[in-house]
């Protein structure tokens, strides 16, 4: 008969997301599949704008009046997250595209109005999805979130395959209606829009080990628990 102790509690991962063209939504089902095949409970929840944000947003003058408000960290009013984000998760992931080198209107008005409930003592991993020019928006992330919690895993990053600056050039188009993958010398440096099929592969990997890491902590949890030792780092005990 095996020693091992086995939890009979899932861990639990809470996904906040906010995507406007659908590139950080196929990054996040991929990223909770590869956490489902670990056995962990995965609960995903959009980030919503109160008023909604079409794609393509249709001109190069609203393109261009979109980008100039992010770059100043507009923030964009949302709607409230549902009750079942504010329970216990052993991990938070908030993931998001880069707006103009800042992270969303509406993950920014997220961590204005919720930050604190959501995450305040909690364990959270961004999760950006990008052209190439993502440091500044993962350096103000990380700062705001710091605001609420000590424990900020280093940040999951995927660029768009295209190189820059072509990828920001068929970015802004595509975002006005055109198509630049189609365009005689564009579509040679810009031929897809969003990230390549190995990384969508690639982040469905992630979630797997990182699934597998939350399990095993959790069984040095309950196993302590049972033994009558400390706890390893875990759930918060009023949240189990």
């Amino acid at each position: 008969m095996s020693n091992v102790y086995r939890s009979s509690v899932q861990p639990r991962v809470l996904i906040l997301y906010f995507s406007l063209s659908g590139q950080t939504r196929g990054l996040v089902n991929l990223f909770a599949a590869g956490l489902r095949s670990r056995g962990v409970s995965v609960t995903i929840e959009q980030i919503r704008p109160q008023e909604k944000i079409g794609f393509p947003l249709g001109s190069i003058l609203r393109t261009l009046i979109m980008m100039l408000r992010t770059f100043f960290r507009a923030r964009v009013p949302i709607l409230p997250p549902s009750r079942c984000c504010f329970t216990g998760y052993d991990l938070i992931v908030l993931a998001g595209p880069t707006w103009s080198y800042n992270p969303s209107g509406p993950v920014l008005s997220l961590l204005d109005r919720y930050g604190h409930d959501l995450f305040t003592d909690r364990r959270v991993l961004p999760l950006i999805s990008c052209r190439g020019y993502y440091r500044w928006h993962n350096l103000v992330l990380n700062r705001s979130l710091r605001r609420f919690t000590d424990t900020v895993d280093e940040s999951i990053i995927f660029c768009h395959p295209s190189p820059e600056p072509w990828s920001t050039i068929g970015v802004f188009l595509k975002a006005a209606g055109c198509r630049p993958e189609r365009r005689a010398v564009l579509g040679t440096y810009y031929r897809h829009h969003g990230h390549s099929r190995e990384q969508l592969l690639a982040i469905r990997d992630r979630g797997a080990t990182i699934g597998q890491e939350l399990v095993r902590r959790l069984v040095l949890t309950d196993a302590g628990h049972a033994t009558g030792s400390s706890s390893p780092v875990g759930r918060p005990a009023h949240d189990r």
